[in-house]
């Protein structure tokens, strides 16, 4: 008699990078979108280099909750209190 065994385990890797923009944007969102050169080669590295955790990290990171996205990014702005999804 054969049995199957078999196991679904779930990695997730999070990584930010911090992005100079002009202090004349008056639209963050817009301008990353549009600007995109100016820090994916940083970002790339960087979840790379991350390390694996364990299960899927939604909810582990602030504004990260879209449970059907296999990707999510979002930018975060303290200084004008501003911040979403990419």
């Amino acid at each position: 008699m054969k049995v199957t065994i078999e196991t679904r385990q779930v990695y997730h890797k999070y990584a930010q990078v911090e992005v100079e923009i002009p202090d004349n944007v008056e639209d963050i969102q817009e301008w990353l979108i549009e600007n995109e050169q100016t820090y994916i080669y940083e970002m790339d590295t960087a979840i790379n280099e991350a390390k694996y955790g364990s299960g899927s990290g939604l909810y582990d990171y602030d504004g990260h909750e879209d449970a059907d996205a296999v990707s999510e990014w979002r930018y975060d702005c303290d200084e004008l209190k501003e911040g979403g999804h990419l």
